[in-house]
């Protein structure tokens, strides 16, 4: 009981004797249940998971990112600290019961044993996982462990018959949080930035100056954090001090405990402070993304592009626990130096159902950054200009759910073993896209648009209420209408689905550095920040206000 006290406090530094006993009282409460479930339930308990459901229940009653890490989950909690890992380098996914390998990581050793994406795993040392209903999670487990170890992997390949066994040796797999950059134009350079790793900073600081290096011209730099879900707060200090001069404040975190409210400051030497720079961000970037992006927007030192990030403004901290195991604790929220935290929910006041919503328009604060201009707390970073994109049309969400677009590609693969193209340079052709489109067709590739779901809902409610017999005809009439302005959507829709075709072409000969690079040729955010960068009146009259940026609308 002691323990479990001591660690209480440790956390909410409380000497209270109510909260005292209040804490003991319950957990001896929990303690003498969960004896008696485990002994008298009519159907055996399994004890580990019995208490991880009530461990994982209790803490969803706080926020989705205060978490229980079990010691298995431990490696999983490094990779996301280090981005580093024991393991093949791939990614392994099941598909509706089947173990499929969707991405190989290049340089590494699934790729040097010959592991190849769309490989189907049947096997996993002398574990059958074929139509196991394994999660990722377990699968995940079965493929990392220590490097220089090995690990025999059956698979099926897609035009061979039988299965193949392959043998890896395990290693240190490190993933980049910079896996590209490059000249995007005479005077631009890019950088994308994936994730907030430990070195991350580093990363950032090397590309930039490799770039200056190499393009003494480099008049503009675009900064990539769409779809980085953040990680670090140190590296997102040290990647925001790259750009803003020493001393200047970069966030303020906020918390209820000794030690949770503290300043952070930019301390080191800046790479730069004059060149224009331009951040993309969208709904995928979040808390460590959120805080660069916000710190160069406060300071007026950068213009943000894209769509509204996702709102994410708490900080968590780990606690050890008995077992190697661990809990991920928010422990504070952070502010940016105008003072605005852009925290998107509110997870403190739930409502009767235990859902929590959004913080409203009506409740958002405006602050102002170091120019002057208005920008709005409670709802992620708004940029300075907003390129909305429209949401994918139903037969492009199934193509991809459905992985008609991932098959297409193995199969592509399998015709043509080599591709002489650069990712920029490929093209989807007619030829391919017809390809493409007999094989959708081959397969029976079929969707469900919004339209005939609402009419199959309508049709039983007209069922429900007899009415069915006196509109029989009608329905049937719009269905076929339906139906044959379906058979067009394929082709309608090509612009919208080639991009996606040839990023997952691009990715079985190039790897996800071939897919990143094949989408930036059409990338309309990369595009705006192009043709921003170099209306240098533009973007100056945004940054000083003289131009009413998207970010101080609400």
């Amino acid at each position: 009981m002691g323990l479990g006290i001591v660690m209480i406090t440790g956390f909410a530094g409380t000497t209270s004797e109510e909260q005292y006993f209040e804490i003991a009282k319950n957990i001896d409460i929990f303690g003498k249940l969960y004896r008696e479930v485990y002994l008298s339930y009519v159907d055996e308990v399994e004890p580990g998971k019995f208490m991880r459901e009530g461990i994982d229940a209790m803490l969803e009653s706080l926020d989705p990112f205060t978490q229980f890490i079990s010691a298995s989950e431990i490696e999983d909690f490094k990779f996301m600290n280090t981005g580093q890992y024991g393991g093949i380098g791939a990614v392994v996914t099941n598909v509706n019961n089947k173990v499929i390998v969707t991405e190989i990581y290049e340089g590494n050793p699934a790729q040097n044993a010959g592991l190849e994406a769309g490989d189907e795993i049947v096997k996993i040392d002398n574990l059958d996982v074929d139509g196991n209903k394994m999660d990722n999670l377990d699968i995940r487990n079965l493929l990392r462990g220590q490097p220089k170890t090995g690990v025999k992997i059956t698979v099926k390949r897609p035009g061979s018959a039988g299965t193949q066994v392959i043998e890896v040796m395990r290693d240190d797999i490190k993933i980049k949080n910079v896996p590209i950059f490059k000249m995007v134009s005479k005077e631009v350079g890019y950088i994308s930035l994936t994730g907030f790793t430990q070195n991350a900073s580093g990363e950032v600081r090397q590309a930039f100056e490799q770039l200056k290096k190499e393009n003494p011209e480099m008049k503009g730099l675009v900064l990539d954090l769409r779809g980085n879900p953040g990680g670090l707060l140190f590296e997102a200090i040290e990647v925001s001090n790259l750009f803003i001069p020493k001393g200047e404040k970069v966030v303020e975190t906020r918390g209820r405990i000794s030690g949770a409210t503290k300043v952070y400051q930019a301390m080191n030497t800046p790479v730069d402070l004059e060149l224009p720079v331009c951040v993309l961000v969208n709904r995928g970037s979040a808390s460590a993304s959120e805080i660069v992006s916000g710190v160069l927007q406060d300071l007026d030192r950068g213009l943000i592009l894209g769509q509204r990030s996702y709102g994410k403004g708490l900080v968590q901290n780990t606690r050890p626990l008995s077992y190697n195991a661990q809990v991920k604790i928010t422990t504070a929220k952070y502010y940016t130096p105008s003072g605005r935290c852009i925290q998107a929910i509110d997870y403190t006041h739930r409502n009767e159902d235990g859902s929590v919503g959004k913080i409203p328009d009506s409740l958002m604060t405006s602050f102002k950054t170091k120019a002057g201009r208005v920008v709005y707390d409670g709802g992620g970073i708004k940029p300075d200009l907003v390129i909305e994109r429209p949401d994918l049309h139903k037969i492009t969400q199934d193509l991809l759910s459905k992985n008609v677009i991932f098959d297409f590609a193995t199969q592509y693969k399998l015709d043509h073993p080599s591709m002489a193209q650069q990712p920029e340079e490929f093209v989807i052709t007619d030829e391919i896209y017809q390809a493409f489109t007999d094989f959708c067709k081959k397969n029976t590739f079929t969707f469900e648009t919004q339209t005939e779901k609402e009419l199959g809902d309508l049709k039983k409610i007209l069922e429900k209420e007899s009415y069915n017999v006196e509109v029989e005809n009608e329905m049937k009439a719009l269905e076929a209408k339906l139906k044959e302005g379906k058979k067009d959507d394929l082709k309608d829709f090509r612009n919208e689905i080639t991009p996606f075709l040839k990023a997952e072409i691009v990715s079985r000969y190039h790897f996800r550095i071939g897919r990143m690079r094949a989408g930036l040729s059409e990338d309309p955010e990369l595009k705006s920040a192009l043709a921003l960068l170099s209306d240098k009146s533009k973007y100056a009259s945004l940054l000083n206000g003289t131009i009413i940026s998207d970010a101080s609308k609400k």
